[in-house]
């Protein structure tokens, strides 16, 4: 190995980053780099450390045969039943409306680019709470079928059951499709308009234009939103429960609590943890050999076709079905219900607390994710070793571990470290504090962290990669240190995509229930918890108004995402990839420029 890159500052120099590791191409990377990546891998890696920890202890004797005999089978098929048909109709509703706003021009198009994306501030909970309350027997939607067709009892007709797989797979559906939409749109906008015009000369049909050019061309990103959708589904709880569906989430839920076998749990755990790699490893499939790039020659995006007579409404009406159904329903709903109990009653003094504890709780744990989340990008940025970059990819992984995994992977750490405290405590001052981080909500803000720490990472990320290299030669020419690049150059530049981490964290964190339900202390509640408690007890009305706070509050980082998404197909577009950057322009001038 050799010692080649001056680039970077080491222990020789003074400089305040210390000494270094040196990966295998003989870059060596500062020791605080390393340090800090290594450290929020192992942030990440111990809840499942201490996962596999707890499954190998066994618990009782047959424990697990019974729970691979009679628990694990069923919650895997309905778990694989509602994975399927969610992929199948988020796949269908977020493509091709992506393919429609993006392909044609009809009425209300400019509109629906900014609603088709608002079912995400819905989380899937609320929609199930929501959906059983319209479409059970006692719901409005049944009552005024029997008043209008003169049905004594729901005996007397049939009515689709919502509380069933069919049901579920509806409603996650139509929330999630969304993670399909932006990724999907965000691909088809950048496709050139050589391969539409070229198909559209050989008499390619617009179903086979999108079907043989567009779709294939954009597999890479559609794997990406459906796996997100996909992970969405197994981290839920709230909702598969209220729907009688019983997933693999919901097994792992009543074994450690109604049951209490906390190994059984685990077991349980690991098994989802399975299927969990197995979607990852689809989703990396998905994108395998994939490569997509502008042609250099011709960089013109695709004008919109105008549709004609009833084509143009009958694709307004294709696009505002899932837009309705997945966000002004929910919310309509939600609206009608506050209104009527609340502001007749006002606002009652344990909501008002509620939502202060919801908002100190994500507060906390966005301020640590995007601390967290920044310094891992810039030591990936700064390091670029393999090592660094194998660890952070390690610690962005806590996204697809679903919610009620990392609370159990979770509770062994956090009572190990109130152990050693109340052992240092006794040792030094006789105390015995008790149940420190347990006893808390510093579990709950862990369990936040780890979860959501994937999303600062990668946004931080993409901050940062805009960063032209141009600029970090130039502050290392007059003798910039790591430091120096972090304040200096990667702050100011990264800080748009940072403050949008931010926000999506403070958003996700306000609606996580699976961690919150299974870490929260004793009589602690957050605005997801409240709710859920009215909807156990069968008044789910009750909670209408924490839900719309949840709701109104989820729409701000949808409208970020879209700026985000319609924004950057713009730039990309205003430069072709032919034409040099201004940096490299002025270099090439200086080269040719006569020499004296």
């Amino acid at each position: 190995m050799t010692i080649a890159d001056t680039s970077l500052d080491s222990p020789a120099q003074g400089k305040p980053f210390g000494g270094a590791f040196r990966s295998g191409a003989g870059r060596r990377a500062p020791l605080a780099c390393t340090l800090i990546a290594l450290a929020l891998a192992g942030l990440t890696a111990l809840p499942l450390i201490s996962l596999a920890r707890t499954a190998a202890l066994g618990g009782e004797a047959g424990l697990w045969m019974h729970l691979i005999s009679f628990v694990i089978p069923p919650s895997a098929v309905q778990t694989l039943g509602l994975l399927a048909g969610v992929a199948a109709l988020a796949g269908i509703a977020g493509a091709g409306t992506a393919w429609l706003v993006t392909v044609y021009q009809f009425p209300l198009r400019g509109a629906l680019i900014w609603l088709l994306p608002l079912p995400l501030a819905i989380p899937t909970y609320i929609a199930a709470y929501v959906y059983a309350d319209l479409l059970e027997a006692a719901g409005p939607v049944q009552t005024a079928l029997r008043s209008q067709f003169g049905f004594a009892t729901a005996a007397d007709y049939w009515f689709p059951q919502v509380r069933s797989l069919p049901g579920a797979i509806l409603i996650f559906g139509v929330v999630l499709y969304p993670y399909v939409y932006l990724a999907a749109r965000a691909m088809f906008q950048t496709q050139t308009a050589a391969f539409t015009e070229a198909a559209r000369v050989l008499g390619a049909r617009p179903w086979r234009l999108a079907r043989d050019v567009a779709l294939p061309l954009s597999r890479p990103a559609l794997a990406v939103g459906i796996a997100l959708a996909l992970l969405e589904c197994l981290n839920d709880i709230g909702a598969s429960e209220y729907l009688g569906v019983r997933t693999l989430t919901l097994s792992v839920f009543n074994t450690w609590l109604n049951r209490g076998s906390l190994p059984g749990a685990a077991q349980i755990a690991l098994a989802m943890l399975t299927l969990v790699v197995a979607l990852i490893a689809l989703e990396r499939y998905g994108r395998a050999r994939q490569r997509y790039a502008m042609s250099a020659q011709d960089s013109r995006m695709s004008h919109r076709v105008p549709l004609r007579g009833a084509g143009r409404w009958l694709a307004t009406l294709a696009c505002l079905v899932p837009f309705c159904l997945g966000f002004l329903l929910p919310a309509g709903f939600l609206a009608r219900e506050a209104a009527a109990r609340h502001l007749a009653l006002g606002v009652e003094p344990e909501l008002l607390r509620h939502t202060l504890t919801t908002l100190t709780l994500a507060a906390s744990a966005t301020a640590a994710v995007l601390v967290l989340g920044s310094l891992a990008a810039m030591a990936a940025r700064i390091g670029r070793t393999r090592l660094i970059a194998g660890a952070v990819a390690v610690a962005a992984m806590g996204y697809a571990i679903p919610g009620t995994v990392l609370a159990l992977g979770l509770l062994s750490p956090i009572v190990g470290v109130d152990e050693i405290v109340n052992r240092v405590a006794e040792h030094t001052t006789g105390a015995h504090p008790g149940l420190v981080v347990a006893g808390s909500s510093a579990g709950v803000v862990i369990a936040y962290v780890v979860r959501f720490l994937a999303i600062a990472i990668g946004l931080s990320q993409a901050g940062l990669a805009r960063i032209p290299g141009e600029f970090e030669d130039v502050a290392r020419t007059l003798g910039a240190g790591p430091r120096s690049l972090v304040r200096n150059l990667y702050l100011p530049l990264a800080r748009p995509a940072m403050w949008g981490a931010a926000l999506l964290v403070f958003v996700d964190c306000l609606k996580e229930l699976s961690a919150t339900l299974l870490l929260r202390p004793l009589n602690t509640e957050t605005l997801a918890t409240y709710i859920y408690q009215f909807a156990t007890r069968g008044s789910f009305e009750e909670g209408a108004l924490a839900a719309l706070l949840i709701v109104a509050v989820g729409i701000l980082p949808v409208i970020w995402l879209v700026r985000f998404a319609e924004k950057a197909p713009a730039r990309f577009a205003q430069k072709s990839p032919a034409e040099p950057s201004k940096p490299l322009r002025r270099r090439a001038w200086r080269d040719r420029a006569p020499q004296p």
